[in-house]
């Protein structure tokens, strides 16, 4: 049972590193692509703004929500693994 808690403990953990590292990740590659895009269209009012405003966007959107599935599909897939090699 000490090892299944030790498990758990240090897969969370590991897990929430990846979700950070991540999450930082796809936060600059959306800030950098819209400052691209900022230049593209022929830069209208303040770079900052703009890219505020984007970022805002990208906070309530899906692709911020599913990089939850960092989570859902390890675990998913231990526990998948875990009843194949006790039950099958």
């Amino acid at each position: 049972m000490l090892q299944l808690l030790r498990l758990v403990i240090f897969g969370f953990l590991f897990l929430t590193a990846v979700y950070v590292v991540v999450s930082l990740w796809s936060r600059s590659v959306r800030k950098r692509k819209l400052r691209r895009e900022w230049e593209e269209i022929g830069r209208p009012g303040d770079r900052d703004a703009y890219v505020r405003a984007g970022m805002e966007d990208y906070d309530h959107s899906l692709r911020r929500k599913a990089l939850l599935l960092v989570y859902i599909v390890p675990v998913l897939a231990v526990l998948t693994i875990i009843y194949v090699v006790n039950f099958m």
